[in-house]
């Protein structure tokens, strides 16, 4: 499945080229789709690894910092992160390089995989405590660490705008056939894009985020989350590690069940006007995914949709 039109194809027998090529001793080894994001595609290879590509060269840099950073950052965090154990060279059948890590058994949190949503909510606030407040170690955002969603809403005001637009243009009650496994409940019917944009524009006009800049991990939804015997064991993908104010990371507590989101703004005392920001920050990277993916992705489209879902009903109280 393409999702973006300079995708480079990435099948198994590419990838069992490039391990022969590269990595002979593991050429042999059982190979098997281990998923997709946005902006990769994953094999398993065998029992211990897993091979990680890149679907464009705008996001070749995001394994490259994975490579370099994740070693100098995982004795620093509760739960276990990516470890890389390879880097793939560009060939000519495949341009960018890419990269073997480590496999991390576990599930995605949802009803079957999580034995208490208000645990798991104060385990992922932990994390995020811990990774917020480990030391920069010399990096700087100018290291390949900037990302939109480390700074301020307002630069994001024009394209979350053409994103409500375009969700208004969708046809009105349509149903999505696939919600968001870890998200509140979808009951379908039109999406409220007017009071999404209301407290967008709420949140635009509150002060904005102080304080010095942290590590953010900058994609803590879901599927970026593993689950072991019930409880919180691993955060993977950290493609859109960045160095900025921790609003928008607060943002994918939406995905979760609201017994989560509120153990998790307890458990980091988040008050009142970053929540806010974050929630808008919930929208604006909602809104966009559901209009933009609907047609090539619609089961990301609908994990978006049942998030805006979730903000709604918070804001009804």
């Amino acid at each position: 499945m393409k999702l973006h039109r300079d995708e480079i194809t990435v099948d198994e027998s590419l990838v069992v080229s490039l391990l022969e090529r590269q990595r002979p001793e593991w050429a042999r080894l059982p190979l098997a789709p281990a998923g997709a994001g946005t902006d990769n595609v994953m094999y398993r290879l065998g029992d211990e690894l897993v091979v990680r590509l890149p679907r464009t060269a705008a996001v070749n840099d995001a394994l490259r910092k994975e490579r370099y950073w994740l070693p100098r950052l995982a004795p620093f965090l509760p739960h276990a992160v990516p470890e890389p154990v390879h880097t793939g060279a560009p060939t000519r059948a495949y341009p960018l390089n890419w990269s073997v890590y480590r496999w991390i058994d576990g599930e995605e949190p949802g009803p079957g995989t999580v034995r208490d949503w208000e645990a798991f909510g104060a385990d992922l606030a932990e994390f995020v405590r811990e990774l917020h407040g480990t030391a920069l170690m010399g990096a700087t955002p100018r290291d390949g660490l900037s990302w939109y969603r480390g700074g301020p809403l307002g630069a994001c005001d024009s394209w979350v705008g053409e994103a409500f637009d375009a969700c208004r243009a969708l046809a009105p009650g349509v149903k999505d056939t696939e919600p968001g496994a870890a998200g509140d409940a979808d009951g379908g019917g039109p999406l409220d894009v007017d009071a999404l944009e209301r407290l967008w524009r709420r949140a635009l006009r509150l002060p904005g985020p102080a304080g010095p800049p942290r590590w953010l991990h900058g994609d803590l939804r879901p599927s970026n989350l593993l689950v072991r015997e019930g409880a919180l064991h691993a955060v993977i993908d950290f493609g859109a590690l960045s160095i900025g104010f921790p609003d928008a990371e607060h943002a994918p507590l939406w995905d979760l069940p609201r017994a989560a989101r509120e153990s998790y703004r307890a458990a980091l005392d988040v008050d009142g006007a970053a929540w806010e920001r974050a929630r808008a920050w919930a929208i604006a990277v909602g809104v966009s995914g559901y209009s933009h993916y609907r047609g090539s992705w619609p089961a990301f489209a609908a994990a978006c949709r049942a998030r805006l879902v979730a903000v709604l009903t918070d804001a009804a109280g």
